[in-house]
């Protein structure tokens, strides 16, 4: 049988390096060398069942486990001997005892087990099965009533909240997430469960199932941690969780929902330094970046960004101001929320709670002389005319509208109440984003030609513009990809610029169609037939682009 060391570096893919260190650390301060490697992030406390099943030759339960009453096997103070030293009895048949270890190298685990009147049988499950087993015999208090909590419920739900299998399941699921790579993690109640989800490049995906047991006490210690109210269950409430996960810093954006069944928690991933904000790396169009970089190196007007919540907007605006980040360039930002900090830009937090709107902010960011604003978000007929009135002063201004494509934002802001005269003056350029799934690199395939595809899209158009063969794939899935077939986004855009024609129609009825018919003159593609055009060069798939931009 192998060793804990060569198990660890031949099977679990433990570098030497962080071997090594670990046992530094275990020789100085003692410790058990696997739970060392976990602290120091080279091994995930996932992995710890399979280590030790491999190591002490105990069977690994991977199916679900139903338990029994032990009541009539085990007195009420074994069975709470045994839940302290996370041992779980789960069935007795054919005088055996069946048990479930969360560390069978504990000492005073042997010992326990030793000491049982019983024939035993051990085995190992994973981390978020045990914590759900073990959390179902616990007996926990019954659910606080809509009408509020007294003294003593909410001194209950707080040490729920703080016992070790709600620490290591919260714990888990984070880690599980940001290894996925997830943007977000959902916590849904229903049928008095919980469903966990994440939102991997855009796209939801089950994750776990958290048992009535579980579900309340998981809920309570993520308000706890963002500084809500944990008595507060009929009003929406926000906070923010910060955190050292793998050695890098994470900011968790934590929002509450009351629902009919409970309430309904996402939390937002905000890695601090794992995105790179770079144009070139945005996916856009060389013939429309080309164009971007003209409005984004203008010392005036006004560059609007349109789409839907989650469209990358606020990454399209921050790689725009990294790439005029200069020592002689002064850049403030105002935000709701600031989701990643900067270097070298003045950001600043919106507080509509205190009434330090939009607006409010932009009126004092105007008066400190800078060079380039960034708005979050227009919003109001306030906000877009300083804005629009800032860049005829001199100012290049960045900021995001909610519409569907890059027409529509005129006729948003006429609808706020802005004269078309001033955004035919301010206005430099509006780009429609949206995100699609790329290809995994690892395992797509060809497509084979299919001419009524080919015919329905109109793709012949765009064919002309990439100057060489098509490459059509489609997704397949492998290990890379977690069996998606993708793997990363990238963005399709529709760029408009305010040209003459632009200016002289904004006021007209059926602008809309106006300015989609004078874009597509010039040459500029649509959402549909940029996403097409990716579809063309192998980047992504057509069933993608037709569920983000058809």
């Amino acid at each position: 049988m192998k060793t804990l060391e060569s198990l660890l570096s031949e099977d679990f893919g433990i570098s030497s390096q962080d071997l090594n260190k670990a046992l530094s650390y275990q020789e100085k301060y003692g410790g058990k060398l696997e739970q060392i490697l976990v602290r120091l992030g080279s091994l995930s406390s996932e992995l710890l069942p399979g280590l030790y099943a491999r190591l002490f030759g105990i069977p690994l339960i991977e199916d679900e486990i139903t338990t029994t009453d032990m009541s009539e096997v085990l007195s009420e103070q074994l069975i709470a001997e045994a839940l302290a030293l996370d041992i779980i009895a789960y069935r007795y048949a054919d005088d055996t005892l069946y048990l479930i270890l969360r560390d069978p190298s504990n000492i005073d685990v042997n010992e326990f087990i030793a000491s049982l009147p019983h024939k035993v049988h051990l085995a190992l499950c994973s981390e978020i099965q045990f914590d759900a087993l073990r959390a179902s015999q616990v007996n926990l208090q019954t659910q606080p009533s809509d009408a509020g909590l007294t003294s003593l419920e909410e001194e209950r739900l707080k040490e729920m909240a703080s016992e070790a299998p709600t620490v290591n399941l919260l714990n888990s699921l984070i880690a599980k997430g940001l290894r996925r790579k997830a943007s977000d993690m959902h916590i849904e109640p229903y049928a008095n469960k919980g469903r966990v989800r994440y939102r991997i490049d855009g796209v939801l995906q089950d994750a776990d199932i958290l048992t009535p047991a579980m579900l309340l006490p998981v809920v309570t210690r993520l308000k706890l941690l963002s500084r809500m109210d944990i008595a507060e269950k009929r009003r929406p409430q926000d906070g923010k969780i910060e955190m050292r996960v793998d050695g890098k810093s994470l900011d968790i954006r934590v929002s509450a929902l009351p629902l009919a069944t409970g309430e309904s928690l996402v939390l937002r991933f905000l890695l601090q330094g794992s995105l790179e904000y770079d144009v070139s790396r945005l996916g856009i169009e060389p013939d429309v970046e080309k164009c971007l970089m003209q409005d984004i190196n203008s010392t005036s007007g006004v560059v609007l960004l349109t789409g839907p919540t989650g469209s990358g907007k606020t990454t399209s605006l921050y790689s725009f101001l990294t790439r005029r980040n200069e020592p002689g360039i002064k850049i403030i930002t105002i935000e709701d929320p600031v989701e990643y900090q900067l270097t070298g830009v003045n950001q600043v937090q919106v507080q509509s709670d205190i009434g330090y709107t939009f607006a409010k902010a932009l009126r004092s960011v105007v008066r400190q002389d800078p060079d380039i604003i960034m708005i979050g978000e227009i919003r109001d007929l306030e906000t877009a005319s300083i804005a629009l009135q800032s860049s005829l002063t001199g100012h290049l201004v960045f900021s995001t509208l909610h519409t569907n494509d890059a027409a529509s934002a005129y006729t948003r802001l006429v609808d706020l109440g802005v004269e078309p005269f001033l955004l035919a003056a301010a206005v430099k350029s509006v780009v429609a984003q949206r995100l699609v799934r790329q290809l995994c690199q690892h395992c797509a395939e060809p497509e084979p030609f299919k001419e009524a595809v080919f015919t329905q899209f109109n793709m012949k158009k765009l064919t002309a513009t990439l100057g060489r063969d098509i490459t059509i794939k489609h997704a397949v899935g492998c290990e890379h990809c977690a069996n998606t077939g993708y793997s990363g986004r990238i963005a399709i855009v529709e760029y408009l610029r305010c040209d003459d024609h632009i200016k002289a129609h904004i006021s007209e009825p059926g602008f809309i169609h106006k300015a989609q018919q004078h874009n597509a003159e010039n040459g500029f593609r649509t959402l549909l037939e940029d996403g097409i055009l990716k579809v063309l060069k192998g980047i992504t798939t057509l069933d993608e682009v037709l569920r983000v931009a058809g």
